[in-house]
């Protein structure tokens, strides 16, 4: 079993009620093995479809230059290549801090007429962590590895740094997850 630790991060915009809808801009992903070891990395900038030029908030917001998406791939080629890399013939489960993740995935899925099914294969980390710590609510990945004690390290709100220290947090709780769908 491969488990697929992700991170994503879409264009956004300071006004939370703009019409304009998120687009995948960074895919961050680390994969752990049944045994808790890191064994590959994933990480590609996506240029929308959309709304290709970054907002002032979204480039400070992430440190995501408008260089990096002007010279990326449209979410179609990434995404065909983020799927060979997970290998989706082998056993896998997608692991992300809450359900935003699958969520983005699949409205840009439908955006590029894309099928969903892989992405069925999915659990929130998030939630999870909350119920094996007994918590009254689910709380952010900066909050619960302060709990675990380990340090955030790369830049928060950067998809493979995102996704590298939740994967410090699963590796932390290995066996404590319900992993079975």
């Amino acid at each position: 079993m491969n488990y697929i630790i992700l991170d994503l991060e879409a264009t956004c915009w300071k006004d939370r009620n703009t019409p304009k809808q998120n687009e995948i801009i960074e895919i961050g992903a680390v994969k752990v093995n049944a045994v808790g070891k890191i064994t590959d990395e994933f990480n590609e900038f996506v240029k929308p479809k959309l709304h290709p030029e970054l907002s002032d908030f979204c480039k400070e917001l992430t440190t995501i230059e408008q260089s990096d998406i002007d010279s990326a791939d449209t979410y179609d080629k990434v995404i065909e290549r983020f799927k060979n890399w997970i290998n989706l013939s082998e056993s896998y489960l997608l692991c992300s801090w809450g359900f935003y993740d699958k969520k983005q995935f699949q409205k840009d899925n439908e955006l590029y007429d894309l099928e969903t099914g892989w992405l069925e294969r999915h659990i929130s980390l998030k939630h999870q962590f909350a119920k094996i710590k007994q918590l009254k609510k689910p709380i952010g990945m900066g909050g619960a590895l302060k709990m675990e004690k380990l340090s955030l390290e790369g830049t928060h709100h950067r998809g493979i740094d995102d996704a590298r220290n939740i994967a410090k947090i699963f590796i932390n709780n290995l066996g404590l997850w319900q992993l079975n769908l």
